[in-house]
């Protein structure tokens, strides 16, 4: 061996995160300009982040200046956008960076992380480097979870309940009394309402109650800011202090606060692309429901879960982006015949919908 002997023998095998398929990367591949591909894989806002962020940002004079790292004015306005005070919200580089800090703050070497498959992949990327054994319990049919089961999988070495909410890939919510049951442990539950926007329902007011809980939030989805990578969570006071201290200096750029800070004022707009969504995730419900071999699964997100009957997913995958239309496979358990697919404008709905029904024959 090489300089590779230096690297930790647990990540020697590591498999890394599987990230959605950049349309750029497939323009030679299909023949199609990157503008022209229908991308329905990463649960993206189609109609993009408010006029006043792209605005704002083109005028935009200080990017050699370093951002705020204390996020001072940043989680003054996320305090008044949510109703918590300043003290319990931290900001990171997308929600995803306050997962790995989380599991860094809590989870040493062979520490347990309780993860209700399937979920959405971070969770067990970041608990597997840094040496956390994950404990998967499987959801039930309707990929409900089974609160029994999950208690019944908590041990002296559990640091950390993991439970997207909605759930990503399946759209579906845990009811709170649930959650309640779970937080009644007193392991650290960290709930992820990445689509909470789409779902209107959410456990933040728990925080009140239960020093336990941790909520993550953030503006990839509903507020279309997933190309600056901006997110953020509510913790326990106690904990906050510690996600400041671990964080990497400077880590939201200037230009996702700035964008935050515009899209705050313009939250009426943006809650209209959202309910735009929801129409049209029922009107994709509806027309998936129509196709004989497929069977979606009601979503509370902006995406759709939908199993592939008498057919390869994952063929069904490689032929839709054959059509330049990117969804997305996952090669998990359970849900190696589905196909998830995120809601895009109407006129994407109908090019994917048209698809499929020549693709069925």
């Amino acid at each position: 061996m090489g300089i590779e002997k230096y690297v930790r023998k647990q990540l020697l095998e590591f498999g890394g995160y599987s990230a959605a398929t950049s349309p750029e990367t497939l323009e030679d591949k299909i023949g199609m300009s990157s503008r022209d591909i229908i991308k329905l894989d990463a649960n993206e806002n189609p109609y993009g982040a408010s006029p006043r962020v792209r605005k704002v940002l083109g005028k935009f004079e200080q990017f050699n200046i370093y951002p705020d790292d204390g996020q001072e004015k940043l989680r003054n306005l996320l305090a008044g956008f949510s109703g918590l005070e300043m003290k319990y919200i931290v900001a990171g580089s997308g929600s995803n960076q306050l997962i790995d800090l989380l599991v860094r703050l809590m989870v040493a070497e062979n520490d347990e992380v309780i993860n209700c498959t399937p979920t959405f992949g971070v969770y067990s990327f970041s608990t597997k480097l840094v040496g956390g054994k994950i404990i998967d319990v499987p959801r039930e049919n309707d990929f409900n979870i089974d609160v029994n089961k999950v208690n019944d999988a908590i041990t002296k070495k559990t640091k950390i309940i993991f439970l997207a909410n909605p759930n990503n890939p399946t759209g579906n919510l845990t009811p709170e009394k649930d959650i309640v049951v779970l937080l009644s442990r007193g392991i650290p539950v960290i709930v992820d309402e990445a689509y909470y926007e789409f779902s209107k329902q959410t456990v933040l007011p728990l925080m009140q109650k239960y020093d336990n809980l941790i909520v993550l939030r953030t503006f990839s989805k509903w507020a279309g800011l997933a190309g600056l990578r901006i997110g953020y969570g509510f913790f326990p006071p106690t904990i906050a202090d510690f996600i400041r201290r671990i964080k990497i200096p400077y880590n939201v750029n200037a230009a996702a606060q700035l964008a935050v800070e515009e899209s705050l004022k313009d939250v009426d707009y943006l809650m209209t692309s959202v309910q735009r969504i929801i129409d049209e995730r029922a009107r994709l419900f509806t027309g998936l429901q129509e196709i004989k071999w497929l069977e979606p699964y009601p979503s509370q997100a902006n995406f759709i879960l939908c199993r592939v009957k008498g057919r390869e997913a994952k063929k069904l995958h490689q032929q839709l982006q054959a059509n330049g239309i990117l969804v997305r496979y996952l090669d998990q358990p359970r849900i190696q015949d589905c196909i998830r697919f995120s809601v895009g404008k109407p006129e994407q709905t109908d090019a994917l919908l048209k698809a499929l029904r020549e693709i069925g024959g």
